[in-house]
């Protein structure tokens, strides 16, 4: 009998054009089931240290897929992979079964066929079993040309499984090429030339390997949360999910319930259980941004997430496990916050086992041509339009420019330019007035900050040029705000206090925080 006499050869014309790994695999399997008048039958194949039930038919099938074995341990399938050659066992007496496989099925073994799965490189993928149930183990046909035919058609399923796995692995590759393309795209990516810029993507790289807790610390606007998702999506965690919170954007109990849930009834208005970020993030990672800005009770609960990798949910009495890898963030100098109180040295030392310092826009200016060449190309594309071009002079100066808002400042001025500039070619007097003044290194422009708050205070006097907020983060508003006061009031704390509509030790408390030093008298 040949194959063009099968009744089955519309079936197998299907199995030819199959292009799912996965459905080709339960195909074949079916059809030498049905070959053969039997009803059990499974396809294995080596992953790692050990042998896969990848696929499985039968009435205890669910007992069986899944099912992994030690490739040190004898079976059948293991005899065929290793060998590449087809064999005929009875499992009763055949030293290479391996019988506890069966110890949990109503129904034993009698007689197994088991052929090799080559591809067409030689490499023997798997191994496909087809199993006689039935108490004599007589249905099987053995009859030399019949197990000729099922080696042919075992060949051919190779082959379509083969061409299968090579259509996929274009489209995974297709896939990953167009998630590239499109994160390039995306308002977050990781772009730079520099020395320092480098030794950072350096340890990002060296830390995905890892599992342990990062650190990362910069200023804002200097890209610390793409840090963040570039180690999540080199690491072994890149499939599950990278959920992120600013600690200091909410209300610290808001922020509790956030982080780790609460169960029904907890508090008033507790009508159902709230999964947390960190429940909700399981397998995956949590950043946690501005983490020097978490209240001392929050420290102490992340605390034990990091010791015992387990929380408790507001109002809940059980503990839940949990399995995330914790990467925080800040813009603080958290050894002062901890000699002040105002951070756990137990939490730091926890948090800060793997350290990433991403140094501020001004400290490598080699990188802002090259992230101002992908801002414009990027908006430029959004938006359909042909991407504008920097003069050599424009981007000198801003290569000289201290960006004080970093990164983000960039971003936005690149839109500002986009949406503003009638000209192709964007020359120095293009730019905003702020840009064409001279700063010594490493100066950042407060004094200008002040100046657009006091605009804001007395718009009629301002001069037309005066605003320049774009770029600038709210922390940085607020401390030239908070500066702006006290040169206002001469250092007086009580009137600037009262002027921002604040308690004196509520301002006072916020100058700690932003780092501002009282060098006026405390009055």
């Amino acid at each position: 009998m040949n194959v063009a006499d099968m009744p089955h050869v519309s079936f197998l014309k299907s199995l030819a054009r199959e292009r799912n790994p996965q459905q080709l695999q339960h195909n074949l399997l079916m059809l030498l089931l049905n070959l053969q008048n039997v009803e059990r039958g499974s396809i294995w194949i080596r992953r790692g240290d050990s042998y896969e039930c990848i696929e499985a038919a039968g009435e205890e099938s669910a007992a069986v897929k899944g099912l992994k074995l030690p490739v040190t341990q004898k079976s059948i399938v293991a005899w065929v992979i290793e060998n590449g050659q087809m064999t005929i066992s009875e499992p009763a007496t055949d030293h290479r079964h391996y019988h506890r496989i069966e110890d949990n099925l109503d129904v034993k073994s009698q007689l197994i066929l088991c052929y090799p799965l080559v591809l067409s490189t030689g490499k023997v993928y798997g191994a496909v079993q087809i199993i006689d149930t039935s108490a004599g183990g007589n249905r099987l046909n053995l009859k030399k040309d019949h197990l000729t035919l099922l080696q042919d058609l075992v060949d051919i399923g190779a082959i379509a499984l083969d061409n299968s796995l090579a259509y996929s692995t274009q489209l995974e590759r297709a896939r990953i090429l167009e998630e590239t393309i499109q994160e390039m795209n995306q308002e977050g990516v990781l772009v730079g030339v520099s020395d320092a810029f480098q030794r950072a993507v350096r340890l990002v790289e060296n830390y995905a390997a890892t599992d342990y807790p990062v650190l990362i610390y910069g200023e804002s606007g200097t890209g610390k949360e793409l840090l963040a998702r570039e180690i999540h999506r080199r690491s072994p965690r890149k499939d599950a999910p990278m959920l992120a919170q600013n600690c200091s954007a909410i209300p610290d109990n808001l922020l509790e319930s956030e982080l780790f849930g609460y169960e029904k009834g907890a508090f008033t208005g507790a009508e159902r259980r709230k999964i947390g970020l960190f429940e909700a993030a399981e397998g995956g990672t949590i950043f946690l941004d501005e983490i020097g800005e978490m209240e001392s009770h929050l420290q102490a609960k992340l605390l034990r997430v990091l010791q015992e990798n387990e929380i408790k949910p507001l109002g809940g009495t059980q503990t839940k496990s949990i399995d995330v890898r914790i990467i925080s963030a800040t813009n603080m100098d958290l050894l002062r916050a901890i000699r002040e109180g105002r951070f756990r040295e137990d939490l730091y030392y926890r948090l800060n086992v793997l350290p990433l310092s991403m140094p501020p826009l001004r400290d490598r200016p080699d990188d802002i041509p090259f992230l101002a060449d992908h801002f414009l190309k990027r908006e430029a594309k959004r938006f359909n339009e042909t991407p504008k071009k920097l003069t050599q002079q424009a981007l000198e100066r801003l290569m000289r420019y201290p960006w004080p808002g970093n990164v983000r400042e960039l971003e936005n001025f690149i839109k500002q330019i986009m949406a503003l500039s009638l000209r192709h070619v964007v020359g120095l007097e293009d730019l905003p007035a702020h840009f064409k003044e001279n700063y010594a290194p490493g100066e950042r422009p407060l004094s200008q900050d002040v100046e657009a708050l006091n605009a804001l205070a007395h718009p009629s006097s301002a001069p037309s040029d005066a605003l320049h907020l774009t770029g600038l983060t709210w922390e940085d508003v607020e401390k030239s705000y908070a500066l702006f006061l006290l040169e206002k009031f001469e250092g007086n704390i009580t009137r600037a206090a009262k002027t921002a509509n604040l308690n004196r030790s509520t301002f006072d408390s916020r100058l700690a925080k932003l780092g501002v030093k009282k060098r006026f008298s405390a009055k």
